[in-house]
């Protein structure tokens, strides 16, 4: 596992001490709309995306497939203004709570996990049939 973010980074280094990152240097980044508790989707931080997120006040995230930092809403105006960042019991994820603007999802859709939905809750699933 790697110790710190391979990309140069401005994060109190108190706070860089404590995560557990991927061995590309990443942490999972789940947004969620602050009010609802609605889960909008997940991104990746690394050292560098944390402290803009912390210090800016909108979702910064490292995009693994362009190698480059982006700002949730710069060019979608689907913004994500934070409204608090919190770290797991185990320091290898961190929880963003945001205010949504529009869509989280790149298709468009409020939510990435709103079009796939492999279990529902409700009487006629397999947990149901068992009963």
């Amino acid at each position: 596992m790697t110790s710190s973010s391979p990309r140069p980074s401005r994060l109190d280094p108190e706070i860089a001490a404590r995560l557990k990152r991927s061995p590309d240097g990443l942490l999972p980044a789940i947004a969620q709309q602050y009010d609802t508790g609605e889960v909008l989707m997940l991104g990746w931080m690394d050292d560098e995306a944390l402290h803009r997120t912390l210090t800016t006040g909108r979702c910064t995230y490292w995009s693994r497939s362009r190698q480059e930092y982006w700002v949730k809403g710069d060019t979608s105006g689907h913004v994500q203004h934070v409204r608090s960042v919190a770290l797991d019991c185990d320091a290898d994820t961190v929880l963003v709570k945001v205010d949504q603007t529009g869509a989280a999802c790149h298709t468009g859709a409020r939510t990435c996990f709103d079009a796939d939905v492999l279990l529902k809750d409700d009487d006629s699933g397999p947990a149901a049939q068992d009963q």
